[in-house]
């Protein structure tokens, strides 16, 4: 938001052909430092730029400039360098970028969110970085046509290893495992069947530890020690009053899917039946019979998939420019942008455990952001999380409403140090970032989700998950 008293964030992905911007702005950039020229004063300064907090490769910096017309370029790791997605010209430096700095300040339009006003000695007008419909349907089009035309054997690794849980396995040990691995769910298989019926997740965990917490509950803790996953499950298929007409309990189908099925379809199979993955399930006799689990399919791996073939022409798909402030994307405060109808859910550290548990369930969402008083994020509590209480059996001798989300989440936090904690937990990116920016980001390996903050105060503007990039791009 531009506006007066307040900082503004330069963006690729923000600015016309000619930019007007105030006096004090910030330079956002992979660079390690910015090479200011004042053409019309004779006058340069290098000025370092320093690391963004959470987000990778990025540095930024803040600069008051004079009013008027300004080059400048890069240094990045010992060469000079322009950015093409900003204005430039030739000069006698080189390739520059151009700014043009003005009096007065513009205003942004918080409530559409998607116009910039540019202040000239004339009436104001207005830019709106957005594309037409025909270029949104033809981006769109690009994308649907390569997922329906690759397959899920491109997902599949050279090597690695995947976790199947046997239905007859302690649910206690089951979720030590999954904590033990740092995995959030594994496929169940029932080996009397000779059969994967369903998958144990970090929810199943929750749902648990708040049956235990329950007056009314029918489950011990003394039984939780002996319990199976499969009498779980029948359990809580008979809670959600998922029966035939027999009274027996009526499980879920699995969602899975074939090496040989197309990554179009197995990203609306994640989206409609609202999973994080999809066990990729090959059998070479006709029947089904011999199952093999080859893989954990999941949005990111197909994110991931989709920036590694149009990152060489990005050009192709025009909506890979746009700031994510501009498009319909995520989950946004209500006084920032419009959201996904969802709540955008935020608590303190100082809230219960308990509390946390039951927003991730009600609200139906998989993380929370931590804030403190000022909205500025401090951590994030995610639905996995819940596992850390599995060790040394914490959740035997500790009270949900007693326990606050700061105490929780210290328990999973003895293998990794502050810095290294943070800078894998708290993933974060700006709302001038471009689309292309956010989906590389969230197709790193265990990123599921950015938090949206403000440069700088690291106040939380919103939330982009996978999920999101999907139902925008499949829309």
């Amino acid at each position: 938001m531009f506006g007066s008293n307040m900082d503004s964030v330069l963006d690729a992905s923000m600015v016309p052909a000619t930019v007007l911007v105030p006096s004090r702005f910030v330079w956002k950039h992979g660079g390690n430092s910015v090479y200011l020229f004042g053409s019309f004063t004779q006058w340069s300064q290098l000025i370092p730029m320093l690391p963004v907090e959470g987000c990778d490769n990025v540095f930024q910096t803040v600069y008051g400039l004079t009013p008027g017309y300004h080059q400048f370029k890069f240094y990045v790791d010992g060469q000079w360098r322009y950015d093409e997605s900003l204005p430039y010209e030739s000069s006698e430096y080189g390739m520059v970028n151009t700014v043009i700095s003005a009096t007065d300040y513009m205003d942004v339009d918080n409530e559409a969110f998607r116009r910039m006003a540019r202040v000239t000695d004339g009436p104001q007008t207005e830019m709106v970085p957005s594309i037409s419909d025909a270029d949104l349907q033809g981006s769109r089009q690009r994308v649907s046509s390569f997922l329906s035309t690759h397959t899920v054997y491109e997902l599949l690794p050279e090597s690695g290893k995947v976790f199947a849980f046997d239905v007859d396995l302690p649910v206690k040990q089951a979720f030590h495992i999954l904590h033990e691995q740092g995995i959030p769910m594994a496929p169940l298989c029932d080996f009397g069947k000779g059969q994967f019926v369903g998958v144990l997740s970090a929810l199943d965990f929750i749902l648990i530890l708040r049956e235990l917490g329950s007056h009314a509950s029918n489950l011990t803790e003394e039984e939780l020690e002996t319990h199976t996953i499969s009498a779980w499950k029948e359990g809580k298929a008979y809670l959600n009053r998922q029966n035939d007409f027999h009274g027996r309990a009526f499980p879920r189908r699995l969602i899975h899917a074939g090496p040989y099925d197309n990554l179009k379809d197995v990203a609306l199979k994640i989206l409609q039946n609202e999973v994080a993955t999809v066990p990729i399930i090959h059998s070479s006799s006709e029947d089904g019979s011999f199952p093999q689990l080859l893989h954990l399919a999941s949005l990111s791996g197909i994110l991931k998939c989709i920036c590694r073939y149009f990152r060489h022409c990005a050009s192709s798909l025009p909506i890979l420019q746009l700031p994510i402030c501009a498009i319909p994307l995520g989950t946004w405060a209500p006084q920032i942008g419009e959201t996904n109808r969802r709540p955008l859910a935020m608590l303190r550290p100082s809230a219960s455990l308990s509390s946390a548990l039951s927003l991730l369930v009600q609200a139906q969402v998989s993380s929370i952001p931590i804030v403190d008083d000022n909205d500025s994020l401090v951590d994030i509590y995610c639905r996995s999380d819940i596992t850390a209480l599995a060790k040394d059996r914490a959740y035997t001798h500790i009270n949900l409403d007693e326990m606050t989300i700061h105490q929780a989440l210290r328990l999973g936090q003895d293998l990794y140090s502050p810095y290294e904690l943070r800078s894998q937990r708290c993933q974060m990116c700006l709302r001038s970032d471009s689309l292309h920016k956010v989906m590389e980001r969230l197709a790193n390996p265990g990123v599921r989700r950015l938090v949206i903050v403000e440069a700088g105060s690291k106040r939380v503007e919103g939330i982009v998950a996978l999920s999101d990039i999907f139902k925008f791009l499949l829309g």
